[in-house]
C-alpha cells in the first residue's frame, strides 16, 4: 500500500513540478517563480512554512477521536493561504504568516513525530499552496514508515485539475464549502469565483472518496467530510449550498455544520456580530432533512473559547 502511495506521489510531483517556476496551483493564477523565492497571493515561496505540528482534539469526533480512542489528530498548521478570508480565526497564519520555513526532511520528521505520539491520522491544514513541499515530505516519511490515514484539510479554493493528482494519496478529504454567492465571496475573501471552483473541487474529492468509512474505534479511515460555517445574516446562502449538496453529492459523505463564527482581524462592519441560535437552527433543521448518512453539528448558541479560537503565538494554541 505504501509503495503505491509513493508511486502516486512520484507521478504527481512529475506533473506538478512546472508550478515551481510558474505557479498556477490555485485559481489566483499568480504565475510567480517560487523556485527563485518569489511569492504570490499566498505569501509562500519554494518551501512550506509551519506554525505548529501537534495533536489536535478540536476537530470532528471521527477525526480527533472520542472516548477511549481520543488520541487526537496529528495536525500540521501551515502558514500562508491562497484564500485569506477577512474573518479568519487563524489570521495569524493565513494573513500574518507566523511560522517557520521547513525543509522537506524537517517536514517529514514532523509527520513521523506525530505518528510516534499516537496520532489517529495526519491532518494537513491549508496545504493547497504548499502542495509540492507536502508531497516531497510525504514521500520521505512513507519511506521511513509513515502509515497514518492522510487528511487533506482545505478551503476548497483550488483547481479540480490539481486535486485529480491526489487520487490514491489522500484518504480523507476535509474541505470547506464557504459561499454560494459571488458578491459574498468577493466581499469576504476577494474570490468572486469561489463557488465555481470549490464546487468542482468538492465533486472531484467526492469522486475519489465517495463513502465516509468509520472504523472500529469510531474514527474515519477514508471518505469526505464537507464543512460549512454558517455566517451571520447569510442563512439563505447556506441553504443554497445545502441544496446543491443534496442534489450533487452522494448521501454517503459527512457534513459538518459549524456555528463557531467569530469576527476576527479584517472582518467587514456588516459581519461584526455573532451568529444567532435562530440562524444556526434554521440551517441545521434543513441539513437534517437532506438525508446524509453523517451529520456533525456544534452547540448553539456558540460560546467562543480557546478551543475553537486559537492563539498561535502560544506554544499550545488550543486550551485542551
Amino acid at each position: 500500500m505504501l509503495s503505491k502511495k509513493i508511486h502516486k506521489i512520484d507521478l504527481a510531483l512529475d506533473a506538478l513540478s512546472l508550478h515551481e517556476n510558474e505557479c498556477h496551483l490555485c485559481p489566483r493564477e499568480c504565475g510567480v517563480n517560487r523556485e527563485k523565492g518569489e511569492t504570490g497571493y499566498c505569501g509562500t515561496g519554494y518551501q512550506a512554512s509551519v506554525s505548529h505540528a501537534l495533536l489536535h482534539f478540536g476537530e470532528e469526533p471521527v477525526i480527533s477521536g472520542k472516548g477511549s480512542a481520543k488520541n487526537g489528530s496529528g495536525t500540521v498548521f501551515f502558514t500562508g493561504c491562497n484564500l485569506k478570508c477577512k474573518f479568519c480565526q487563524n489570521y495569524q497564519l493565513s494573513w500574518l504568516n507566523k511560522g517557520n520555513r521547513v525543509s522537506d526532511e524537517e517536514l517529514a520528521s514532523m509527520y513521523l513525530d506525530l505518528q510516534s505520539q499516537g496520532a489517529l491520522n495526519l491532518n494537513l491544514v491549508t496545504p493547497s499552496h504548499v502542495l509540492l513541499s507536502v508531497l516531497r515530505a510525504l514521500k520521505i516519511a512513507y519511506s521511513q514508515g509513515l502509515n497514518l490515514p492522510l487528511v487533506y484539510n482545505s478551503s476548497a479554493y483550488e483547481k479540480s485539475s490539481i486535486i485529480k493528482y491526489l487520487t490514491g494519496i489522500v484518504d480523507i478529504y476535509l474541505p470547506d464549502l464557504k459561499y454560494f454567492s459571488s458578491p459574498i465571496a468577493k466581499n469576504l475573501s476577494n474570490a468572486p469565483n469561489y463557488f465555481k471552483h470549490a464546487s468542482q473541487v468538492v465533486l472531484e474529492m467526492s469522486s475519489q472518496q465517495p463513502v465516509l468509512y468509520i472504523g472500529k474505534e469510531n474514527t474515519a479511515k477514508k471518505g469526505l467530510i464537507l464543512r460549512h460555517l454558517v455566517l451571520p445574516g447569510q442563512v439563505e446562502d447556506s441553504l443554497k449550498i445545502l441544496k446543491w449538496v443534496a442534489e450533487k453529492l452522494p448521501a454517503s459523505l459527512g457534513l459538518s455544520l459549524m456555528s463557531q463564527y467569530s469576527p476576527c482581524f479584517k472582518t467587514p462592519v456588516e459581519f461584526r456580530r455573532r451568529l444567532t441560535p435562530k440562524e444556526y437552527c434554521r440551517v441545521l433543521d434543513y441539513s437534517k432533512k437532506i438525508g446524509l448518512d453523517y451529520l456533525f453539528f456544534q452547540p448553539e448558541p456558540f460560546t467562543p473559547d480557546n478551543n475553537l479560537l486559537p492563539d498561535f503565538s502560544n506554544k499550545k494554541p488550543f486550551n485542551f
